[in-house]
């Protein structure tokens, strides 16, 4: 089975998230990628990676993503947050925080350590 990665962004991390995956569009393309509804939408369109989208943050996306770290369908969770001006609609990261910790899942909430995360991976092929 491939390692399956999330990735969430809160709005104002959405072109954050779209540049990273395009930077590293190589590598992600190994991966078998999540997200949520918008985010996965936006990255089908602007990088071509294959996105099983979930719902959209609002509506349970991340919480259905959690779900899938308690289940054991995920390696990675990469969560850029916005720590200055997150709207109370967005997905809420310390849900995801926690239950990554339980199960020992990694999760970047930033670009520098989502890059860490990548190539961890690539390492331990």
């Amino acid at each position: 089975m491939s390692k399956r990665i999330a990735l969430i962004a809160h709005d104002q991390k959405k072109d954050d998230l779209i540049s990273f995956a395009q930077d590293n569009k190589a590598i992600l393309e190994k991966y078998e990628l999540v997200a949520t509804g918008t985010t996965g939408k936006r990255l089908i369109e602007e990088t071509n990676l294959d996105v099983i989208r979930m719902a959209s943050g609002p509506l349970g996306g991340d919480q259905q993503i959690g779900a899938q770290v308690t289940s054991g369908h995920l390696n990675a969770v990469i969560f850029l947050r916005d720590p200055l001006t997150a709207q109370p609609h967005e997905p809420d990261v310390s849900a995801l925080l926690r239950v990554c910790d339980v199960h020992d899942i990694p999760l970047a909430t930033n670009k520098s350590t989502a890059q860490l995360i990548l190539l961890s991976f690539q390492q331990l092929k």
